[in-house]
């Protein structure tokens, strides 16, 4: 079963901030997400994960019960412990905007 991948707008705000060899190898994740979702380091939770691209790192959350994948944030290094918290802090506001994209 594919799941769907979506993008929030301030994951898409900040995605297109990076350079284009980066910005392509975000692109490059989406096909391999809708058929295994569970890539990448998973953060505390399994529906949690991170992928690292070069030196930034890109958050996403798997749905699975929605069959969906939503990528939320990228951060760095230095700002990978806050972005964690604020993404945590979140979830329901995520939820909730992933419900409406698929409806």
């Amino acid at each position: 079963m594919d799941y769907g991948v979506y993008t929030t707008t301030g994951f898409d705000e900040e995605k297109d901030k990076l350079d284009g060899f980066e910005q392509e190898r975000i692109n490059k994740l989406f096909p391999k997400l809708k058929e295994n979702p569970y890539v990448g380091d998973p953060l505390r939770y399994k529906w949690f994960r991170e992928k690292r691209i070069n030196g930034k790192r890109v958050y996403f959350l798997i749905f699975d019960d929605l069959t969906a994948v939503l990528f939320v944030a990228i951060s760095d290094k230095k700002t990978q412990q806050e972005t964690i918290d604020s993404v945590l802090n979140k979830l329901k506001e995520f939820r909730m905007y992933l419900e409406g994209k698929i409806d």
